[in-house]
């Protein structure tokens, strides 16, 4: 039986930024965002989306990600009650949630971390950080050293090899799990943390919710270290991401279909089977609607998205082209507050969210878009062609970047009716090669259907 995520469509939230809430915590007391969180739920499930991940949510001093505290939502969003509250409804609405998991390293107010600078050397804190060393000094002028994340020394580097933190972190699990209900955990910086931790995280989490799902941010390497069956459902495939973007900027499908081939090709791709989690972008990078030369590619970037093999993710605001680049104020120029509303009526770029609709549309009611083998039917720089085969139907998609119309003449990977499901009419094959135009910027969703 298939597993909620093996299909899934994912919205992200950054919470903090898109409710406006003040980058730093200085908050007295708990002030109600989650109520204007909530009210996205009926346009993320509209969008077709059947799960969200958010975060980061827990108690923090900044940017969500320098925790002080993993069993308290931050006060700037509210409280314990209203995340209950939101992953509920989103229960209801038929949508999964999955959370930030910040593991590798903690905010300088954790409590642990505010013992050893009280208690210096007799802090029973000592064995919970990497690098502690009180012969040392740091740029806070504590009086000691410890290892930070990047050296960014707000961040200070949990040891997850201690039994005791490994304890207290699983414990914090199985208590999201049993308040909240969440359905799985993105972890924060995947590829710093202990393989050992993320194994028995796996383990913990399966007993304590059969279908509890973990997916982890890996930027290099072999995602299949992360991604096999002893650790990780999923890692983010930033390969792919920036295929996506370059492959239309520099009018080269080859990046594209090379780096597709050899993670997924039926014949030796090397993450077969695995589902990886794919995005054009994110809260770490620039907006895809900023990264583009040509508006017009939104269109078959966003086809590629949800057909090629992958979890498709889309970035709050994203949907209706928002801009964004972290040169015009860094991270927080990407995570900015949006009026749904506003943005709703007047969005930078119109028609967009609706085409999203249409996918995940096309995702939901013929799952073998998402889950069928992939083929490569036809390549050039401009124009690319594959299939996703099932057993009783396949998926076909076009797709084309140049500034002008270009004509295909795709093989068909099987006999049957065609059908386009954009337009709903049925198309005509001629000696087994399916010719269709495609407008500049454009694509093209057909099913085939045997008998």
């Amino acid at each position: 039986m298939a597993a909620w995520y093996d299909n899934a469509i994912f919205y992200h939230m950054y919470p903090l930024g898109m409710s406006g809430a003040p980058g730093e915590n200085r908050e007295e007391g708990v002030v109600h965002r989650f109520d204007g969180l909530r009210r996205w739920l009926p346009h993320i499930r509209d969008l077709g989306c059947t799960a969200i991940y958010i975060g980061p949510l827990f108690e923090s001093t900044s940017h969500g990600y320098d925790t002080r505290d993993y069993r308290t939502v931050d006060r700037r969003l509210g409280d314990n009650d209203d995340f209950r509250a939101f992953v509920r409804e989103a229960h209801e609405m038929g949508m999964r949630v999955v959370v930030d998991g910040v593991f590798n390293h903690t905010g300088r107010e954790f409590f642990a971390f505010r013992d050893i600078q009280q208690h210096r050397e007799q802090s029973r804190y000592c064995g919970w950080y990497k690098g502690l060393n009180f012969g040392w000094n740091n740029p806070f002028n504590d009086g000691f050293g410890y290892e930070a994340w990047r050296n960014c020394f707000e961040l200070a580097n949990l040891n997850l090899r201690s039994r005791e933190v490994k304890d207290y972190l699983f414990d914090v699990i199985r208590f999201w799990i049993r308040e909240f209900d969440i359905d799985g955990i993105r972890l924060d910086c995947a590829d710093c943390l202990d393989f050992d931790f993320m194994k028995d995280m796996r383990w913990m989490t399966g007993q304590e919710k059969p279908d509890f799902w973990l997916m982890g941010e890996v930027i290099h390497g072999d995602y299949a270290r992360w991604a096999n069956p002893e650790m990780l459902h999923a890692v983010t495939n930033y390969e792919l991401h920036k295929g996506l973007y370059s492959g239309h900027n520099d009018h080269n499908y080859f990046e594209i279909a090379h780096t597709i081939r050899r993670q997924f090709d039926e014949n030796g791709g090397i993450y077969r089977g695995r589902t990886l989690y794919s995005f054009v972008d994110n809260h770490d990078v620039d907006r895809i609607a900023s990264k583009l030369n040509d508006r017009r590619h939104l269109r078959p970037v966003y086809t590629l998205l949800y057909t090629l093999p992958g979890n498709p993710s889309i970035y709050y605001g994203s949907e209706w082209g928002v801009e964004g680049r972290k040169a015009n104020g860094g991270d927080p120029a990407l995570r900015p507050y949006l009026d749904l509303e506003r943005m709703q009526q007047e969005p930078p770029v119109p028609k967009l969210a609706e085409y999203l609709a249409f996918l995940g549309k096309c995702r939901r009611e013929h799952p073998v878009i998402g889950t069928g083998r992939y083929r490569e039917l036809l390549l050039t720089n401009r124009q690319y062609a594959f299939a996703r085969i099932g057993d009783g139907e396949t998926a076909l998609v076009l797709v084309n970047n140049d500034e002008k119309a270009a004509s295909l003449s795709v093989p068909l990977p099987m006999e049957g009716r065609i059908t386009d499901l954009e337009t709903g009419q049925e198309a005509a094959a001629e000696n087994g090669r399916l010719q269709r135009t495609l407008p500049a910027g454009g694509s093209a969703l057909l099913l085939i259907r045997r008998g």
